[in-house]
């Protein structure tokens, strides 16, 4: 098991913590996604490490801003 917890810019209620999740969610071997608007933290835990170019990616689908590691 693998987490990593990014910064995401633009978040700043439910809806955007739903769509960025969604999208993460998306990516091989993550298991679990929580968003939190209100610290712009995002938790990713999969199964192997994610390539943080991936979600980048999917944050960027989702229209918000990856800023990178926390």
């Amino acid at each position: 098991m693998s987490q990593a917890v990014y910064t995401v810019s633009g978040m700043t209620c439910g809806h955007c913590e739903s769509a960025v999740t969604r999208e993460v969610t998306t990516i091989p071997g993550v298991t679990s996604v929580k968003a939190v608007a209100s610290t712009g933290l995002v938790t990713v835990d999969s199964d192997q490490p994610v390539d943080d170019a991936a979600v980048r990616a999917a944050v960027d689908e989702a229209g918000y801003e990856l800023v990178g590691r926390a």
